[in-house]
């Protein structure tokens, strides 16, 4: 077998091959016109060669690249595997899905490093691309951009986001319905619209039960484990600390229960947690997590869905498309008395 050479190129590859350059391109683009036999030399060819064509020249040659982008903000967070298990459930049904992170750039950075990665990707490598948690509310792009959960309520392009209102309204009103009144918070971000409205969520929860608020039991977080566990500690030295937390995400709920352990505190019999998210953790909790499902592998088909309408040239029936919330009851919350 030949080692493979750098910059092989098409040409190199058809002479090899003993074929034409058209007759390799069209076996790069999977044509039927090609002969099974002269294929298999040719794909066999092109393996020994290490040749790989670019996605720029095929996108020059067809209009098209076959590919769709996905941009996010990192790729360890269960969050963001779930929702390329559900873009990958509908692009791989005929295009090549390729991820972009950012690396954990600074905040203050991200709308910018997102906007120059659509402005060189989109058209030329990638036929549309998916933005999870933009920080940007315009791309200079004239190909399809769709978003999951913008940063911003009002985008220029079409985004699907859950709905992060009622899911913890929803959650508020089962504690509540638990005999629990003293409810600390940890959201998420402020600049983050998921996270402002799950606060939202959180103060009208409190009100339509008529229990005042009180600002010493809402903190900040930032969605992350590391964060919860600080958050938690906050609240938890508090000379009257929470009943139960409420907490924007999983795994800001999975630092809540670091906390806990950490001070010999045992949940559900000392504290009642909820989370948002039902991340696959969160059914593997000790005890298992009651948690608030925005369904994020469903947000990735769908937003895959919508991106490939456009690339299609289909119409869509809208701008903004929301996944429905629901509550996932499990044993990290307990009944209490109403002297809470």
């Amino acid at each position: 077998m030949n080692q493979p050479r750098a910059n092989v190129t098409i040409r190199d590859v058809a002479s090899a091959a003993g074929v034409s350059v058209s007759t390799v391109s069209r076996v790069l683009n999977d044509r039927v016109d090609v002969a099974a036999e002269t294929a298999a030399t040719v794909r066999r060819v092109i393996e020994d060669m290490g040749y790989a064509s670019s996605m720029a020249a095929r996108s020059l040659r067809s209009r098209t690249t076959g590919v769709v982008g996905l941009i996010v903000p990192d790729l360890w967070h269960p969050f963001t595997s779930l929702v390329i298990r559900g873009v990958n459930q509908v692009t791989a049904q005929g295009y090549d899905l390729l991820a972009y992170a950012s690396g954990r750039r600074n905040i203050q950075t991200m709308a910018n490093w997102e906007q120059q990665l659509v402005a060189q990707l989109n058209g030329s490598v990638t036929d549309g691309i998916i933005v999870v948690t933009p920080n940007a509310d315009t791309y200079r792009t004239s190909f399809p951009v769709v978003a999951i959960d913008p940063h911003q309520a009002n985008t220029d392009f079409p985004a699907v986001i859950a709905t992060n209102h009622h899911g913890v309204l929803d959650a508020m009103a089962y504690l509540i319905s638990l005999g629990h009144r003293r409810i600390g918070y940890i959201g998420g971000r402020s600049n983050l619209q998921s996270a402002q409205r799950r606060l939202e969520g959180y103060a009208n929860g409190l009100a339509r039960a008529g229990i005042v608020p009180d600002p010493s039991l809402i903190v900040t977080g930032d969605y992350t484990r590391s964060q919860g566990v600080a958050c938690a500690h906050q609240l938890l030295s508090l000379p009257k600390p929470p009943t139960a937390i409420m907490a924007a995400s999983d795994e800001t709920a999975f630092g809540v229960y670091d906390a806990a352990t950490e001070r010999g505190i045992c949940i559900p019999g000392d504290l009642s947690v909820v989370g948002f998210d039902n991340t696959t953790e969160s059914h593997f909790m000790s005890p298992p997590l009651t948690t608030v499902d925005q369904s994020i592998e469903a947000m990735g088909v769908l937003a895959a869905e919508i991106v490939l309408k456009l690339i299609q040239g289909q119409p869509l029936e809208g701008q903004l498309y929301t996944v429905p919330t629901r509550l996932v009851i499990r044993q990290s919350c307990r009944l209490i008395g109403s002297q809470s």
